[in-house]
């Protein structure tokens, strides 16, 4: 068993400290949990930000191409697969898909719907998309009154 006597001098008592000072204000701020918090959110962005590309998978062709200038709406997008399926929109979900058939009658419901008269079409094939389908496609959204039709590519590596 051990005791400690204080006798005042300089060992280890509490010494005297000016008035106000036992209950001043710490004056710096702890970044550690702010940090934390941000390393968190850092990491829930990394994962999901690859989530968020969605659309039908396809390989475009590379090419030489001059980029589009953002637009004031969404373009309508027609995607056609290696496998010869055709979609609407950007998501690959069988209710969007659509017969070549029905891909006029389709067009014209979405211009008349939009009510615009300069609606932009963005044809995206597959790389290994049977070229005859891709003009048949074409030549629909034409015949539909769409005059603004874009073939989206990939740029081409290194240039």
């Amino acid at each position: 068993m051990g005791a400690s006597l204080n006798t005042g001098g300089g060992g280890g008592g509490r010494r005297r400290r000016g008035r106000g000072s036992a209950h001043r204000p710490m004056s710096e701020i702890n970044v550690t949990p702010f940090v934390d918090v941000m390393l968190v959110l850092l990491i829930i962005f990394m994962v999901a930000a690859p989530l968020l590309t969605a659309g039908v998978p396809l390989d475009l062709p590379q090419a030489k191409g001059k980029t589009i200038e953002a637009q004031q709406k969404e373009p309508v997008i027609v995607s056609i697969t290696k496998d010869g399926k055709i979609y609407l929109g950007q998501e690959d979900d069988p209710k969007n898909a659509v017969l070549i058939e029905n891909l006029t009658d389709k067009l014209k419901a979405i211009a008349e719907a939009r009510g615009a008269k300069d609606e932009s079409i963005f044809l995206r094939g597959d790389t290994l998309a049977q070229h005859g389908l891709v003009t048949k496609v074409l030549a629909r959204i034409k015949n539909s009154g769409f005059q603004k039709v874009s073939i989206v590519i990939e740029g081409e590596p290194g240039g």
